[in-house]
């Protein structure tokens, strides 16, 4: 029997979700739509003033520099080099913004935040990193959820609790999005969720779904496509829900 391509596997539901049981059909369908869709690099951005004009809804990718950002954005998008990987955790130093749909008039755009908190980063760069990267947070009307990504076998750090409560404080929604859970034994997947959902009871802005994701198997990727394009403008770009 023949091998099913990587995007088609990854857009699979995956049954055993315990984050994808309360998703129907439709919203599964509207993910994998929108995921089909162009996807194009429109500019990174060093500075507030370089950022692009406001334009589609956003969602954003924040995590740890090591935590598989870049990875999930190409999982999600079936892409293998849409974003940029690195085997030096924190070399992304910019805020780079993917169009899903028509250029000219794109359904969301996909914002790759730099990652924080590596090690070998000097106080002076983690000082830049928060500077820019709330600024941009706290005036971005079009961001709708900035999905901040939790590396599965390691759990919330202090650093991702810092970050939160800065989110907290602007007020900014986000989501928690488990990586690299292909790394864990299965009988350790649904404890961990657990884990983190719990971790996050204390922030205020924090979703309460936790979605767990592994971008080498594609576990979890069709639900946190569901999830970010309830958050699109599908309309805008001829969307039309299937009756179920």
């Amino acid at each position: 029997m023949a091998k099913s391509a990587p995007d088609e596997e990854a857009g699979k539901i995956d049954k055993g979700s315990l984050e994808g049981k309360g998703l129907v059909d439709a919203n599964i369908e509207a993910g994998r739509w929108l995921f089909t869709q162009s996807c194009d690099f429109l500019r990174g951005a060093t500075s507030i003033e370089n950022l692009p004009p406001p334009g589609a809804p956003e969602i954003a990718f924040a995590g740890r520099s090591n935590v598989g950002k870049s990875s999930l954005v190409n999982a999600l998008t079936g892409r293998k080099t849409l974003a940029r990987t690195s085997n030096t955790p924190g070399r992304t130093q910019e805020l780079n913004f993917f169009v899903l749909g028509p250029a000219a008039h794109p359904a969301l755009t996909l914002v790759d935040l730099p990652g924080y908190g590596y090690a070998r980063e000097t106080k002076a760069r983690v000082a830049l990193w928060t500077e820019l990267v709330m600024s941009y947070l706290r005036g971005r009307v079009e961001l709708r959820r900035v999905l901040v990504l939790i590396d599965a076998r390691h759990g919330l750090k202090e650093n991702d609790h810092e970050v939160m409560k800065l989110l907290d404080e602007a007020a900014v929604s986000y989501q928690i999005v488990l990586t690299k859970t292909d790394k864990l034994k299965p009988s350790e997947v649904a404890p961990r969720i657990e884990e983190v959902r719990m971790g996050v009871r204390r922030h205020v802005a924090a979703h309460p779904r936790v979605i767990a994701t592994s971008s080498v198997g594609g576990e979890g990727i069709a639900e946190l496509r569901a999830e970010i394009a309830a958050l699109a403008d599908l309309k805008s770009i001829g969307y039309k829900p299937q009756a179920v």
